[in-house]
This record gives structure tokens, C-alpha cells and sequence, in this order.
């Protein structure tokens, strides 16, 4: 891990165009800006955690749900017996 020591207004170049700014410093809190393009998705780190969490809990569940036959191919639900009707 690299560790760089910056001071209120510096900042951290990550790539060509990644800035991490430090903002203001309050007692033991840090608020920092992120300059990236849109197409990079930035989250704090819980944040990012939970999303893996459901992430996972949804591939197991389809998962689940296609062993057990309850959808069609590639995970589409099934289409309808002949004179069903589909609910939406």
C-alpha cells in the first residue's frame, strides 16, 4: 500500500484522470473530493461491500431458482402454458 501525507487543497493524481482532493480536515474526519470520468464507479468502501453482498445474493438465488427449473433459458422467467396469460 502506498501512503502519501497531503494537507488541506492537495491532492492525489491515480492514472490520467483520477484526482482524489483533500477538502477539509475536521478533528479525526477527512472529507475528500473525487474528479473521475462517469464511466468509473466510486463508492466508499461499505457501500461497495454491500453491493457485492446483494450481488452474490442475487446470482445464488437465480441460481437456486434455475436448478430448481423455475426459469426459462438464460435465466428469462418461462413463458406461459397455452391459454395462460402472462401477469405483469
Amino acid at each position: 500500500m502506498l501512503v502519501l501525507t497531503r494537507r488541506k487543497g492537495e491532492s492525489i493524481i491515480l492514472g490520467d484522470d483520477v484526482e482524489v482532493k483533500i477538502l477539509e480536515l475536521h478533528g479525526s474526519q477527512v472529507k475528500v473530493g473525487i474528479q473521475a470520468p462517469q464511466s468509473l464507479s466510486v463508492h466508499r468502501k461499505e457501500v461497495y461491500l454491500a453491493i457485492e453482498r446483494e450481488n452474490k445474493a442475487a446470482a445464488e438465488s437465480a441460481k437456486r431458482a434455475a436448478a430448481e427449473g423455475k426459469t426459462g433459458e438464460a435465466g428469462a422467467p418461462e413463458a406461459p402454458v397455452e391459454g395462460e396469460s402472462a401477469k405483469h
